[in-house]
């Protein structure tokens, strides 16, 4: 597993249906703090479609091993194809969480991303997050639910709750890898009232 500071490579994850705010917002902050955050695909794909319509070009696939891996949520209710629930369904990208979490990748789930790293299986047990529409599905996969939480840092998993939860997750990276000043920095640059996690 990734040490805190040697958290270097960001890979956050996108599919079809991805919220926007949950690629665009830790992207923004982990690139502006220094690390090197680029928007991933598993597979090789020329464009990503979100949620709300935006059109998203990836930098590349999604590395073997990133220091960390963040996995967005998106439509998770609508039970779409292109959503969260969609990439369940199909299976590979709890799969591909699951390898890079045995590799050594830290793993951090933002919305209904972490519904997709429950379908991994690595969060049964573990106290865990995700948007409130979707609390009585991560119960189902045995998680032990925190729904007062924002973040929820339990080591080599992390998740966070609804949409702008987003923010709170990618300033608590920072503040992992870099120290709390760090992280208070991006957070007034910003504008953001950083909050502590669980």
């Amino acid at each position: 597993m990734s040490s805190a500071n040697e958290i270097r490579r960001v890979d956050i994850l996108m599919f079809d249906g991805v919220d926007e705010l949950d690629i665009v917002a830790p992207f923004e902050i982990l690139v502006s703090a220094g690390f090197d955050a680029k928007l991933v695909t598993l597979d090789d794909c020329p464009r990503v479609t979100g949620a709300h319509g935006m059109t998203v070009i990836p930098h590349r696939t999604l590395g073997p091993r990133p220091d960390v891996l963040v996995v967005p949520g998106g439509r998770w209710t609508s039970k779409a194809s292109d959503s969260a629930w969609g990439e369940v369904q199909r299976g590979d990208i709890p799969r591909a969480i699951a390898d890079r979490h045995a590799a050594g990748s830290i793993v951090a789930g933002v919305c209904t991303g972490g519904m997709l790293i429950a379908a991994s299986g690595i969060l049964r047990g573990r106290p865990a997050v995700t948007h409130r529409s979707a609390l009585d599905d991560l119960r189902d996969y045995g998680v032990d639910v925190r729904p007062e939480a924002r973040v929820i840092d339990d080591g080599d998993v992390l998740t966070s709750g609804g949409v702008t939860s987003g923010i709170d997750l990618a300033l608590h990276v920072v503040e992992r890898a870099r120290g709390r000043a760090a992280a208070l920095k991006e957070a007034a640059r910003i504008e953001h009232e950083f909050r502590d996690g669980a």
